[in-house]
């Protein structure tokens, strides 16, 4: 794998004692240091923050895996990011998604494969993605299925990786 498209250097791990600390909690949580995670060590203070977030996001809220893989499917699809997309598909298959809805986010327009919740947080996904602003009346829907915590987590979920999204598609990180 050529990485010499990625527009910072890439830091390898263990060269930087200053990051030692950072990168044996980068370990402990993700059982390596990805490619993503040698771009962030180029600031350990944004290393540190986006660990600290990203592994809440990722395992300490109560939104299910397959909705939360979902989600993120989804943000990468619309914000053009592969490198997070196919990062994730082992992630949702994982989480029990069927190939058939790992696909169908690609579409423009949901297909008819998911459940009405599932369509209901892809809509929310595709608001927030596309538009920012989400309609009052989708996040009363939201509010009264999930509750204000899960609403809360759904929602920081599609916020943290657009996030995601955005800086690989800006610093070029692909396979």
């Amino acid at each position: 794998m050529t990485t010499d498209h990625i527009r910072v250097p890439l830091v390898v791990p263990g060269t930087r004692p200053e990051l030692a600390d950072v990168e044996a909690k980068i370990l402990s949580e993700r059982g390596r240091i990805s490619l993503l995670y040698q771009v962030l060590l180029n600031s350990k203070p944004i290393a540190q923050g986006w660990e600290a977030m990203l592994t809440a996001v990722r395992n300490r809220t109560s939104v299910g895996p397959a909705i939360r893989e979902l989600v993120i499917l989804r943000v990468a699809v619309l914000n053009q990011a592969a490198f997070e997309f196919d990062a994730h598909v082992p992630h949702a298959e994982k989480a029990g998604l069927s190939q058939e809805k790992i696909e169908g986010v690609r579409a423009a327009d949901v297909p008819q494969v998911y459940t009405d919740l599932e369509r209901l947080v892809l809509d929310l996904t595709d608001r927030m993605t596309r538009d920012v602003t989400v309609p009052a009346e989708l996040m009363q829907q939201i509010q009264s299925h999930f509750g204000v915590t899960e609403t809360v987590e759904l929602v920081a979920t599609v916020a943290a990786y657009n996030m995601v999204s955005r800086f690989l598609v800006a610093l070029n990180v692909s396979h």
